[in-house]
């Protein structure tokens, strides 16, 4: 149970921060609910329930656990799958159990698939662009408040993170 003021990670929003917690009734049926908005959008209001299991709300990580998550970065991502739809599907449901190490793993393998493909002149798909964007902006926004930092930093640390995998695949081969 969280508390009013707590920061946590909801679901697609992100950073939310917990208003109140309060009573209503919706279609007859009267709950517990956690009032909350995404710290980066103050006029949206979302009302969850306590005990919804469908949509994962997490306690914010702290300095251990994010510097665990940026170390990821240095190792292989997941698996790369050349069939899009079947890409789409597996890395959207590893998204939404919300464990942030294989959440990193994915914005891994997505970064540097993007950086290949850009490279060698082709495009990224739109759908892989997507997905990078909003779990990298979720992820590392969570990493920027544990560590202290801002998402600008993060977001250059794991480039150079993954910059140093690269060389190491490169010498390796």
């Amino acid at each position: 149970m969280f508390n009013i003021g707590d920061k946590i990670i909801y679901s697609s929003h992100g950073l939310c921060c917990i208003d109140d917690i309060t009573e209503k009734t919706f279609s007859g049926v009267t709950k517990t609910y956690y009032v909350l908005h995404p710290l980066d959008n103050e006029k949206l209001q979302i009302n969850a329930p306590i005990d919804n299991k469908s949509i994962s709300m997490l306690e914010v990580m702290n300095k251990e656990e994010a510097e665990e998550i940026l170390f990821l970065f240095t190792l292989p991502g997941i698996e790369w799958i050349d069939k899009s739809h079947q890409r789409i599907q597996i890395y959207n449901s590893i998204v939404k159990k919300g464990n942030r190490k294989e959440i990193a793993k994915i914005i891994n393998t997505l970064m540097i698939k993007k950086h290949e493909l850009e490279s060698e002149g082709k495009k990224f798909p739109e759908f892989d662009r997507k997905l990078l964007v909003t779990i990298q902006h979720i992820l590392f926004n969570e990493l920027a408040l544990s560590l202290k930092t801002t998402i600008d930093t993060i977001h250059q640390k794991v480039e150079k993170l993954l910059h140093i995998y690269d060389e190491a695949v490169t010498i390796e081969s």
